[in-house]
């Protein structure tokens, strides 16, 4: 019977290296019946072997040796949901074969890079704050900024209740410049330069951690190079 020759790996290892949930939550959810092998409601000490296919809730499940990250250069108006509902959400946008999702969000009216995977066993670890990991952004606003607007922003402004964490300003023209943050509230950028009175015209997300957007199209997504996974994965370990 295929999935229990002694050489195969265990079910529940298979799942929990999918990323989707721990071994312990894949037992309770071969327990429970939600878990099938090749068609069959699976049992507790089930193996699965090459070209075996396991769906847990009817979605199958893929093995951590095919796991997907890639980088998208997302265009204005796209929404970074997986809600099918929102006509802009960002999954069917890029038409991936395989299910992904994003790792955090950009604004609607926000561009730039964005990671997209079906690791979930990654994205809470790269999205908590106290991580620090850095997120590079290039910014337009409305009018000239001074060392005041400069020095405010690096040191910290009111944001939602809290002061922003210390951060790195460079100028890019007398309107533009980069900003590279460790932290990532709603709308962060906007609201900081709001309160010193200015608004953003355009904000552009160029990097996130090791992984640089470069000169990917907008609206175009490529898959991460070994070595950007490979920092990437051991930032996160």
């Amino acid at each position: 019977m295929p999935g229990t020759e002694s050489e195969g790996i265990r079910l529940n290892k298979y799942i929990a290296s999918s990323g989707l949930c721990s071994r312990r939550e894949a037992d309770t959810l071969i327990e429970n019946g939600k878990v099938t092998l090749n068609g069959m409601t699976a049992v507790q000490g089930s193996k699965v072997c090459p070209g075996d296919v396991v769906e847990v809730n009817g979605r199958k499940v893929t093995p951590g040796d095919d796991m997907i990250y890639i980088a998208f250069n997302k265009p204005l108006g796209i929404t970074c949901t997986t809600d099918s509902r929102d006509p802009s959400n960002i999954i069917d946008y890029i038409g991936f074969e395989e299910r992904i999702f994003p790792i955090g969000r950009l604004d609607k009216n926000s561009s730039g890079l964005i990671l997209l995977t079906n690791d979930g066993s990654i994205v809470n670890k790269l999205l908590r704050a106290e991580n620090g990991h850095e997120k590079e952004y290039l910014v337009t606003v409305n009018r000239p900024y001074d060392r005041a607007f400069i020095k405010s922003m690096e040191s910290g402004v009111p944001v939602l209740g809290q002061l922003t964490l210390p951060c790195k300003l460079m100028p890019a023209g007398e309107k533009s410049f980069r900003i590279i943050l460790h932290q990532g509230l709603n709308r962060q950028i906007r609201r900081m330069c709001e309160y010193l009175g200015y608004k953003v015209t355009r904000l552009k997300r160029i990097r996130f951690m090791n992984i640089r957007l470069d000169d990917l199209e907008s609206g175009k997504w490529r898959y991460l190079t070994a070595e950007e996974k490979r920092i990437l994965l051991k930032d996160v370990d």
